[in-house]
């Protein structure tokens, strides 16, 4: 089949897309930009690029007409710019105008389960963009989850952030709702699985494994299977809103999806019973062995996506590419060089930076900055890296984002994402000399910028000269 992929720098898209591919399936990937997106990972797969910003209908005019299928995996719950609900529903609106264009007879939706009365913004506007999908020419199939656990996953690591630092917790109320979570591998089967199935079509269907439980005690079994002691004290006191940096303060997440996963909290999200699981052959994981497979994955360094490189700043609105190229006029710059006796080494040091491996010098310095970031609403060093030793364009790093990471020109470009009065970019090139360049470039805005280029200088001077030293070191 040729499936049309929407998404795809996202969680979900990224674990479908190379099982797609695996299947024999031609898969056109819609992305806002192309550079975000690393197609070396797919070399000779059945693969395109379409660049498209379905809240832009005019930039939709290059997507194929040819296709048998699209995958709707749009969503807007983290942003931080904008109403999220206004531009789900232009978003949906969009996409179904142009796909009705298009030969597909089958459009396949993930949604969140919606079966309380009451919904959260974030839910009610899942569902409102179903009926958008669902008054269509083409065939809708719906599929609803609420928690998915898998390596990499919001949930999961909201729930590991919370297990593994705190012994002790005062938790809100919204900790006795129940959930239905579901492993990743089971959402990905169901994703797969319903494609061309008749049966399917114009039908909604809740996805869940096979366990209820409070987010106590998900949190409970989580400390469990890590064979850790903890003590949670549920309190009616705490308020959404305090409720909402207590979780952006403890775990990896942004205040205003921190926000929208509290409101989402309150509401119980359990399966309406189908046959779903029965009719595509699916074997429903427990939430234990959902925890175990994606620790294994961590431990063998295998996690195909995260959460985290999805999450971006409002930076990149306006784009990807217009932050590759790194400015020099009305710049501030810090040059390191050094030569490097083993090349190969050396790459490897710096595709391991940050994360566990820390910054090679000064980290405690590193993560006072980013608690100053956090405090100011910005990223902070929370979000680590998916990978301890690969690094790809388009992934988070810290408080960095990569945008260029090239081994074969010995290139790694970072832009940062924390909160600055102005820009930041962080280059590391090595030449035909063996001799490493490390580059800070900083182009401030105004004044504030400017001083707060100076009030730093101070430090770079032995940050910089310290954590090149100990990169390209025998």
């Amino acid at each position: 089949m040729k499936i049309l992929l929407t998404g795809v720098t996202g969680y979900i898209a990224q674990r479908l897309l190379p099982v797609l591919l695996d299947n024999g399936h031609e898969v056109i990937c819609c992305v806002r930009d192309s550079k975000r997106f690393n197609l070396e990972k797919y070399a000779g797969a059945k693969i395109s690029i379409v660049e498209a910003d379905f809240l832009d209908a005019s930039s939709l005019s290059e997507i194929p007409k040819d296709i048998d299928l699209a995958y709707y995996l749009i969503h807007s719950m983290s942003t931080q710019i904008g109403d999220f609900e206004r531009m789900e529903q232009l978003c949906a609106t969009n996409f179904k105008n142009c796909i009705e264009k298009t030969s597909a007879k089958q459009v396949v939706y993930l949604s969140g389960i919606s079966n309380a009365d009451e919904l959260s913004k974030h839910l009610s506007s899942r569902k409102n963009v179903e009926s958008i999908l669902a008054d269509s020419t083409f065939s809708l199939t719906t599929l609803k989850a609420g928690i998915i656990v898998g390596s990499g996953s919001a949930s999961f690591e909201i729930i590991r952030d919370l297990v593994e630092k705190l012994p002790f917790m005062i938790t809100p109320r919204w900790l006795k709702t129940k959930c239905q979570p579901i492993a990743i591998r089971n959402v990905i089967q169901f994703l797969v699985g319903v494609i061309g199935q008749k049966d399917t079509y114009n039908q909604s269907y809740d996805i869940g494994g096979p366990d209820i439980l409070s987010y106590k005690e998900m949190l409970l079994i989580f400390a469990k299977v890590r064979g850790l002691k903890r003590r949670i004290v549920i309190v009616p006191v705490m308020t959404p809103k305090i409720s909402s940096y207590w979780l952006y303060f403890v775990t990896s997440t942004s205040y205003s999806l921190a926000k929208n996963l509290v409101n989402s909290m309150k509401i119980e999200v359990i399966c309406k019973p189908n046959n779903l699981a029965a009719l595509l052959d699916i074997k429903l994981i427990d939430y234990e062995t959902s925890i175990l497979q994606a620790f294994d994955k961590i431990a063998q360094n295998k996690v195909l996506s995260s959460w985290k490189d999805a999450q971006t700043s409002d930076i990149f609105q306006e784009g990807f590419s217009k932050f590759i190229e790194v400015p020099t006029n009305g710049c501030f710059q810090d040059i390191q060089s050094m030569r490097v006796d083993d090349t190969q080494l050396t790459l490897d040091r710096l595709w391991s930076i940050g994360g566990k491996t820390g910054w090679y010098y000064g980290n405690w310095l590193w993560s006072l900055r980013g608690l100053i970031d956090q405090i100011f609403g910005g990223v902070g060093m929370r979000r680590g890296r998916k990978s301890d030793t690969e690094l790809y364009t388009g992934d988070a790093l810290d408080f960095w984002r990569v945008m260029i990471a090239n081994k074969e020109e010995k290139r790694l470009l970072l832009y940062a994402e924390m909160k600055l009065p102005g820009e930041a970019w962080l280059k590391f090139k090595i030449n035909e000399n063996n001799i490493l360049t490390q580059t800070a470039t900083f182009r401030p805005l105004g004044l504030w910028g400017r001083l707060y280029w100076y009030s730093v200088l101070p430090f770079h001077g032995f940050i910089f000269k310290g954590m090149l030293r100990n990169i390209g070191r025998k």
